[in-house]
């Protein structure tokens, strides 16, 4: 496959990091800036997209991060509780993420990941002492021992599973709702490559042995801090696939005839639409046309009624 075109990747801001050590700019920014509403868990919006508040707009106290620029329009993240009366406004990035358009969900993500991070870290791991927003809130700083502290990324891969017939293999986790699939995944321990954990959580969590690992893309994943780095492996012992019995319950082998099937029967709940693994999935099965050339029916639309006419 190529390389993927991943749902929270798509951004259009300039984070203009020069504009953040002038806290004068910073403060006519302000003035004029969009305002995106965030309350540590849930967004405000209006429809199916975020709502941009005026600066006058936003509540009296909280803390307020640069995001950075679109064209001369400047945007700002505000972190606060709910604005009284709106929380049936509120939504979480997961609803709404795969509805909003390049320059919205690259502002979400940006403002989900760092509403965390301050959120977690409101003290110095130098000396204890309580630390403070700056730059714009792109750090904190020690009131201390001045110590500057930076948002931290955890690095994870994710990986579709493939045997040398083109059938995938996806896990099931038992805290995931009923029937839902999805690919593997891990953190990336101390001192390994990407490579070497993607063969490692594959043979921890399906016991088979990777031969070929190739590079799909990346994407922020917000949940709370991680970036998500996405490969296809393919494998040399299928018949050897086992569920590890703690993370993984129940594995199973799909070909795209099979994965319809499944779905359709209700046996089968695919992972949301904003997720690498998603994508993945759903690149791999539109990989190859339907036997009369045509393109294969999108998961989102299945019918039964139509499942015959489309294999013909």
């Amino acid at each position: 496959m190529k390389i993927l075109n991943l749902p929270l990747a798509r951004s259009r801001v300039d984070r203009a990091e020069h504009l953040r050590k002038d806290p004068i700019a910073l403060e006519a920014l302000w003035e004029r800036a969009a305002v995106i509403h965030f309350d540590g868990e849930k967004f405000l919006t209006s429809g199916s997209a975020l709502r941009m508040l005026k600066s006058y707009e936003a509540p009296d106290n909280g803390d307020e991060f640069f995001l950075g620029l679109d064209g001369e329009q400047p945007y700002f993240l505000f972190m606060s509780p709910q604005i009284s009366g709106e929380s049936e406004n509120y939504k979480t990035l997961r609803e709404m993420g795969a509805l909003l358009d390049d320059l919205q969900i690259g502002l979400a993500v940006h403002a989900q990941g760092l509403a965390n991070w301050h959120i977690k870290h409101p003290r110095c791991s130098a000396c204890g002492a309580p630390t403070t927003p700056a730059l714009g809130g792109s750090i904190r700083q020690c009131s201390h021992c001045a110590v500057e502290h930076y948002p931290r990324t955890d690095p994870a891969i994710i990986v579709l599973v493939k045997d040398q017939n083109d059938r995938i293999l996806l896990g099931r986790q038992r805290v995931w709702p009923e029937h839902r699939f999805s690919t593997f995944a891990g953190f990336v321990e101390t001192g390994e490559s990407f490579e070497q954990c993607v063969s490692r959580e594959v043979a921890e969590e399906a016991g088979v042995l990777v031969s070929d690992v190739k590079y799909l893309g990346s994407q922020p994943w917000p949940f709370p801090a991680s970036l998500m780095i996405a490969f296809e492996a393919t494998i040399v012992d299928p018949e050897n696939a086992r569920p590890d019995g703690q993370e993984i319950e129940e594995i199973h082998w799909f070909d795209r005839d099979s994965i319809v099937d499944e779905i359709m029967a209700g046996e089968l709940l695919l992972p949301p639409k904003i997720s690498v693994a998603r994508a993945m999935i759903e690149a791999w099965y539109n990989l190859v046309p339907m036997p009369d050339g045509s393109a294969r029916p999108q998961f989102d639309s299945l019918d039964p009624s139509a499942l015959d006419s489309w294999r013909k």
